[in-house]
């Protein structure tokens, strides 16, 4: 994020040289630029350069996924003070699976433990344990068990989780389920 403060300041100062450029132009072509000149082009290289930030920062993302690691959730963004969001909104926050890492339970061929990690815009990552039902289908947070429970991992998720029901569409589901059976 500091970074990104660094770069918008500069963007602001590029802007706000062209507009210099411009003011001495126009003193050479005997005319007077308006003293705003200068503050409005710092605005808008700052402005331009956030813009274009919200925007590539999903693609950006995505690319920098390490393989297996697929994208089965997004949540489009419009805000009233973007307004620019309206015309195209934009992506500040996503859901990827590590569906080509998912872990076969071995009391339930059926259950897949799968990390979710969640991805937001100027926040870290975080990770989220998930059991997939292939079967039911369904998903559960998984809860790691305490060390010394004599319960099977099946046991284990059945007892301590609250079951969501997924559709047959649901991307978790068709990353996880349908591209392992």
């Amino acid at each position: 994020m500091l970074f990104e403060f660094i770069a918008t300041i500069a963007a602001a100062f590029g802007m706000a040289g062209l507009a210099l450029i411009i003011t001495h132009l126009s003193k050479l072509a005997g005319k007077r630029a308006p003293k705003w000149l200068i503050p409005l082009f710092a605005a808008i290289g700052m402005f331009a350069f956030q813009i274009n930030q919200e925007y590539n920062w999903y693609p950006q993302q995505v690319a920098k996924l390490p393989e297996g690691v697929t994208v089965v959730k997004t949540a489009e963004s419009t805000e009233w003070f973007r307004p620019w969001s309206y015309i195209k909104p934009h992506i500040l926050r996503f859901i990827a699976a590590d569906s080509g890492n998912a872990v076969v339970q071995v009391d339930n061929p059926n259950l897949y433990l799968v990390n979710l990690y969640l991805f937001e815009r100027r926040r870290s990552v975080q990770k989220i344990p998930q059991v997939i039902d292939c079967l039911a289908p369904a998903r559960a947070d998984y809860v790691l068990p305490e060390k010394d429970s004599n319960l099977s991992i099946d046991e284990h998720v059945r007892q301590t989780t609250a079951w969501r029901e997924l559709t047959q569409n649901d991307l978790l589901y068709i990353n996880v389920c349908t591209n392992k059976n």
